[in-house]
């Protein structure tokens, strides 16, 4: 195959291919070529709303999962502290039985573990998306603009019309979706009859 590469008026570099030397030649340009050809494959590989869901499930349960075992971390590491502690059972602690003031330092240490989770998770799910993680984090936008704007107003809820799902983070698919839609159009029915 031979080719070769001419300047042509506009000042785009033209190559010329010959296949077979003398039968065929081809004129394309490169910045056509290549634009074209990088537009095709981000077509083909743009994230459905599918994906979305997927994707998002799988963030929901990395963080879930780095929240229990960083809870999980921190009451080991207080218990570590707290066991070697010398305890007079006769005196209290800020003005409590010592035995309530370290199991409340435990589910403390526990509870601040939990909430350090979604730190850890959210780098863990970056490093295993850094391919999707941009067309993710647009598709991400949209579907929170989406949400804010279909959103029901929640001043006018009551015990017998309950606000559906306010943040939509139980909306885990299309069809969850369009249900949630179907119940937020049915809170807006109900609280235009009862006022």
């Amino acid at each position: 195959m031979i080719t070769q590469c001419a300047k042509s008026v506009c000042g785009r570099k033209l190559v010329v291919v010959s296949r077979v030397p003398g039968t065929f030649f081809g004129l394309r340009s490169l910045a056509t070529s290549t634009s074209s050809s990088n537009g095709g494959s981000t077509n083909l590989n743009a994230l459905t709303w599918t994906d979305f869901f997927q994707m998002r499930k799988q963030q929901r349960r990395i963080n879930v999962g780095s929240s229990i075992f960083t809870a999980f971390l921190g009451c080991n590491a207080s218990w570590a502290y707290l066991s070697t502690m010398e305890i007079d059972p006769t005196q209290t602690i800020l003005g409590f039985d010592p035995l309530v003031v370290i199991s409340g330092a435990l589910a403390a240490s526990g509870a601040l573990g939990y909430l350090f989770g979604p730190l850890i998770g959210s780098q863990i799910f970056t490093l295993s998306n850094k391919k999707k993680l941009p067309e993710f984090d647009a598709k991400n936008k949209e579907f929170l603009r989406k949400i804010s704007t279909n959103r029901v107003d929640a001043s006018s809820q009551s015990f017998s019309n309950p606000v559906p799902d306010y943040y939509g983070e139980k909306i885990g698919s299309i069809g969850e979706y369009r249900q949630w839609l179907r119940d937020c159009h049915a809170y807006r029915r109900k609280a235009k009859e009862f006022l």
